[in-house]
């Protein structure tokens, strides 16, 4: 059924009563906005310090916003998180000038430096000044020289006595309003890991007085509330948090669930989605919050991910997606990928495509405008949102300096279930935003399931074409938000073993029969390598015996040499045992020429098709629907 106008009316009323009161408030501006606050410590025992600021000549006393530097010490804050991103600000925003500010406490005497540098890393002394004595001082920028690349930092020598700093802070001319902003944070059977992000932010006071809402949508079993950690917090946000329940409907639907709550309760109010396994650095909430509320136009704005296991290692500057080739996460040029940053600062500005929802700032206006995300359960969502947003005229800043700690991604075996939602969404989206080439799509798509037949990857390539299939139906596969998908992925990979991860020290093979065989460099003629590795497989010239491949060694070109492969997991918690099987190759070579086939002829019209019924997918009338909210 339709919502008529009033009904929908009615219902943002009500939303808008039973959301916290600080999300309904108006806002007004101190005379001057932070824009980032001077940090010296991290989150957590596992981060380096000196991603926030270097010490050398004597051992430094850090706390969260305070250093203290013994006599003859010095400290400078040109790292990941103590440099200020000057030129993000003089492109993005209404910024022209900075302010460096920190409270000093001298013991005789300090010299502070503003520094700044270029695109090529040129290091240039800005302003700077001897204390004497203990205050507040002060160093002023211009925003004038920055737009291709640079930083600014601030630099301190502890002269012939000890040395204080706190309360430092970059700030600027706050606009007439202060947008409010809300976190959402979306999880599925990740109570702990949840609970732990809630109480990050509940951790830091300016922090929490800043967000006007929280809501939690917990979509498990279990359950976040039962967590003792989130029940301690929980008074902690007041009238501040919402915890909601609901089926799962994958990130897109608890994620939505976020826009849609906080749409619904103010129409100007900001969103910044946020993922429940991260380890939440809470300056980072503050340093996007405050770039929204000065950018030229409404911009989405990302945070950064550092790798979680490697926690000194950004996972890629700035990413855009190819839509023609169905990838995203594709590194920008120039932009930093899988790189330490003790070792390197990114001083270019590179313009993102997109940001992951690991964590970004979606403005109200987007909202207004191009409505809620797809209901596509998992994986794409947020790229679908992102480009929709910029065919609207909203751009994607992924803000340097401002990040979390996500789980690394080259931990995660790609033969697993996501890849059904990885094929099938990538086509939705790509069929939504651009004009598909039928015969190119089809042909990389079959030389991708040669190589994972070769490979041995029989449920791998079941899944794929699963996806495909499933895209071939039209729209009508999203009615139920995935949930039915979700369970048929994981059921029918049930179906081929290979699939299966079983302990390394109890394998269901003979470990003594274990032959390791290490793979030599990548052949320079892969088709050709491919083509004999195919012939090899189906003709059963092939190495017999039970051999064992490392992770980094899992190639196609080198598993496709064998017949009988234990191979280690990409998480190195267990290993796969890989057969060949010509019967089955053969019946998933088939299927595979049949769906190619119909997906070359039919794709023209889905494009259309699924075009067509965005204006009905993204309709809070069928997130309602979903959710099971009845909006009469």
């Amino acid at each position: 059924m339709e919502q008529s106008a009033t009904q929908a009316v009615t219902e943002s009323n009500d939303r808008r009563e039973a959301a916290p009161a600080s999300l309904r408030a108006e806002h007004s501006a101190p005379e001057r906005l932070v824009l980032a606050r001077g940090v010296f410590t991290g989150p957590s025992a596992r981060v380096n310090d000196e991603l926030y600021a270097v010490v050398k000549g004597g051992a430094a006393i850090r706390e969260r916003l305070s250093l203290h530097l013994p006599k003859g010490a010095t400290a400078h804050t040109n790292t990941y998180f103590g440099r200020f991103a000057a030129s993000y600000w003089q492109r993005w925003t209404t910024v022209t000038e900075v302010v460096a500010s920190a409270q000093l406490t001298v013991g005789n005497k300090a010299n502070v430096r503003l520094v700044a540098s270029d695109i090529a890393g040129h290091r240039r002394i800005i302003a700077s000044l001897v204390a004497t004595s203990s205050g507040v001082v002060s160093l002023t920028a211009p925003l004038d020289q920055y737009v291709d690349g640079g930083a600014l930092w601030l630099e301190f020598d502890a002269i012939g006595g000890e040395l204080d700093i706190t309360d430092l802070a970059w700030t600027a001319q706050a606009p007439e309003r202060v947008r409010p902003v809300a976190i959402a944070i979306c999880t599925f059977n990740r109570a702990e890991d949840c609970a732990h992000t809630v109480a990050a932010l509940a951790s830091d006071p300016t922090v929490l007085a800043a967000i006007d809402a929280v809501y939690v949508v917990d979509q498990g079993t279990d359950l976040v509330e039962n967590r003792p950690l989130f029940q301690r917090v929980r008074p902690d946000f007041g009238d501040k948090l919402r915890y909601i329940r609901q089926p799962n409907l994958g990130g897109a639907g608890g994620f939505t669930r976020g826009l849609y709550e906080v749409s619904a309760a103010n129409e100007h109010a900001d969103v910044i989605l946020m993922d429940d396994d991260i380890l939440c650095e809470p300056e980072t909430v503050l340093r996007l919050q405050a770039f929204a509320n000065l950018t030229v136009e409404p911009t989405l704005v990302g945070a950064q991910m550092l790798f979680l296991l490697n926690p000194d290692y950004l996972n890629v500057g700035a990413e855009d997606v190819h839509l023609h080739e169905l990838k995203h996460g594709q590194k920008v040029p120039k932009a930093l990928r899988n790189t330490s940053m003790l070792k390197k600062n990114q001083e270019r500005r590179v313009d993102a495509g997109y940001n992951a929802w690991w964590t970004c700032l979606i403005p109200a206006e987007v909202v207004a405008k191009i409505g809620l995300p797809v209901p596509i359960f998992f994986q794409w969502d947020d790229v679908e949102y992102g480009v929709r947003a910029r065919e609207h005229g909203f751009v994607t800043v992924t803000l340097p300096n401002a990040a979390v700690w996500h789980a690394d991604f080259y931990w995660k075996d790609y033969d697993d279930w996501a890849r059904y939602f990885s094929t099938r969404n990538s086509l939705i989206v790509a069929a939504l935003h651009t004009d598909l080439d039928g015969k190119a799509i089809t042909r990389e798509f079959f030389r991708y399931i040669a190589e994972h037949l070769v490979g041995m990857q029989y449920g791998l390539v079941h899944t794929t074409l699963q996806g495909i299939e499933d895209f071939l139906k039209g729209p009508k596969v999203l009615r139920d938000g995935g949930i039915d998908a979700l369970a048929a992925a994981r059921a029918t990979r049930n179906d081929y073993p290979e699939t299966v991860k079983h302990p390394a020290a109890t394998p269901p093979v003979n470990s003594a029969d274990i032959q390791v065989r290490r793979a030599g460099g990548e052949p320079s003629r892969t088709t050709l390598v491919l083509i004999k590795r195919a012939i090899g497989q189906w003709t059963g010239r092939t190495q017999h015996g039970l051999i064992g491949v490392t992770r980094e060694d899992a190639h196609w070109w080198h598993i496709g040499l064998f017949d009988h492969v234990v191979v280690t997991d990409a998480s190195q918690s267990g290993v796969r045992v890989r057969i060949r099987d010509k019967a089955r190759a053969r019946a998933l070579l088939i299927r595979t020429y049949r769906t190619l086939r119909k997906l070359r002829k039919e794709l023209p019209a889905l494009q259309a098709e699924y075009r067509a019924a965005v204006p009905e997918l993204t309709s809070r009338e069928n997130w309602a629907r979903l959710y099971g909210i009845d909006p009469s």
